[in-house]
């Protein structure tokens, strides 16, 4: 599914209507519901108007320079692959060994060297329930440096466009279904990994005060779950559509004649092919008006028992599913509403 397919699951096909209205710096859209949804469209910003007019004109928006943090995960390899595909080659690009994010001095100096236009914040420490149930220090804390690293030095070197990829953990455990940008903050988080989703708040809190204090261009965008190339199989730090892929392969070489898995097997989960967000989150990079907070998914979601169906038969695993509840099953439900896509 492309990303004008993830366009057609818009409810009625089309975005709400809109009112703009103008309020100093910024403009605001009214939806339908009296809701605000605040556009990073900081009016007097040179470094702003200079990057429309860019990407107004094709073959110079392609000579901008963009950073992509985190090029060798799946989410920053798939937005190289789409950026590569659209003619835009002018990718700054640094491996973990080349570049620290967490090392603040070396993020300064890359910076102050390289001064992108565009900046793609795609790199994180990232983990399955398990990974974020034992290392909650090392997730928060390694996550809380690279943002602040790059969001920080993004601003020092006026870089016009960044965009700061977060995750749907931030939303509450509970949170009305389909999940709305307006639930954050509006909650309990879920247990598991709220430690995660702490730091990828903060980060959206970061870009939202910075465009307010700074008028720095920056904006968030909130993936659904994941998948495609580029993904870890390990079991001990994986999400749970590639460690299903992976246990019922290796059961079916075995011939392992049944399967357990974690939890009921009775929450709900949405999930979208990396490639897809990369169409998407390139997309709106280059767009003139986004909103400051925005879901990217599909709008449809799946019972983890009958994604481990499907999976099962797909792979060609004809064993018995057994299903471990003394094991967490995380959220119940997390469905995003992506009526501003």
């Amino acid at each position: 599914m492309g990303t004008s397919a993830i366009i057609a699951n818009t409810p009625n096909n089309h975005a709400p209507q809109m009112v703009l209205r103008h309020e100093e710096n910024t403009d605001v859209a009214m939806l339908p519901n009296g809701s605000d949804v605040r556009f990073l469209v900081q009016r007097g910003v040179a470094e702003l108007h200079e990057l429309d007019e860019k990407c107004a004109d094709e073959s110079v928006r392609n000579s901008a320079k963009i950073y992509v943090a985190g090029h060798r995960g799946m989410v920053g390899s798939a937005i190289v692959r789409r950026l590569q595909a659209a003619g835009m080659t002018n990718l700054v690009l640094r491996t973990r060994s080349e570049l620290d994010l967490c090392d603040g001095a070396a993020v300064a100096r890359f910076f102050a060297l390289e001064k992108p236009d565009v900046v793609f914040l795609a790199a994180a420490k990232v983990g399955g329930i398990l990974a974020n149930k034992q290392f909650k220090g090392d997730f928060i804390r390694e996550n809380l440096l690279i943002q602040t690293h790059v969001i920080h030095e993004s601003m020092c070197v006026g870089v016009k466009k960044l965009i700061f990829l977060g995750s749907s953990c931030i939303y509450p455990k509970f949170a009305p279904q389909p999940l709305l940008e307006e639930s954050l903050l509006t909650g309990k988080l879920e247990e598991t990994n709220d430690a995660y989703a702490m730091a990828k708040i903060a980060g959206i809190t970061m870009c939202r005060a910075y465009a307010e204090q700074y008028g720095a261009p920056f904006f968030s965008v909130m993936p659904t779950n994941l998948y495609g190339p580029g993904d870890n199989y390990n079991l001990e730090t994986s999400h749970v559509l590639p460690a299903m892929i992976r246990k019922f392969h290796e059961a079916k070489l075995n011939n392992v004649s049944q399967m357990t898995l974690w939890g009921s097997g009775s929450p709900m989960r949405e999930f979208l092919h990396v490639d897809d967000l990369a169409d998407a989150v390139v997309h709106l990079a280059f767009l003139d008006m986004v909103p400051d907070l925005i879901n990217i998914g599909t709008g449809k979601d799946i019972v983890i028992r009958d994604l481990a169906d499907l999976v099962a038969k797909i792979v060609g695993y004809t064993g018995d599913i057994v299903w471990d509840s003394s094991k967490p099953d995380g959220t119940p439900r997390k469905c995003l509403d992506i009526t501003l896509l």
